[in-house]
């Protein structure tokens, strides 16, 4: 079974940071242009950022200079560093495939920023 497991959320106060990881077993997620995802409450889900294979990087407007993404294939593991984080930021964050596949949504983490 392939899953992709998030881990890593949080409350956090505004201007704190948080890093995210998105962990997975299968080898071929080390070959895929990798993303993560994030829905708010009564919003549409919304990709934040992604990496591809070459370690290009590219980050929605929202985010771009406060999120890094990174990923390290040894460990199988995809990363979401956030700094400076908002209340804006508030929202279940989803890792996946860039462009996303239906079968490989986990559960997300949760981010709440609020003091």
């Amino acid at each position: 079974q392939v899953q992709l497991v998030e881990s890593g959320g949080g409350l956090v106060q505004p201007g704190g940071s948080l890093r995210l990881s998105c962990a997975y077993s299968a080898s071929i997620f080390n070959i895929m242009p990798m993303g993560w995802y994030r829905q708010a409450p009564g919003k549409e889900r919304e990709l934040v950022a992604t990496a591809t294979i070459s370690g290009r990087t590219n980050y929605a407007n929202s985010v771009k200079g406060r999120f890094t993404i990174s990923r390290d294939n040894a460990k199988k593991t995809v990363y979401l560093q956030m700094n400076s984080l908002q209340p804006e930021d508030t929202a279940v964050y989803y890792c996946n495939t860039e462009p996303p596949h239906y079968d490989y949504w986990g559960q997300g983490t949760q981010v709440t920023v609020s003091s």
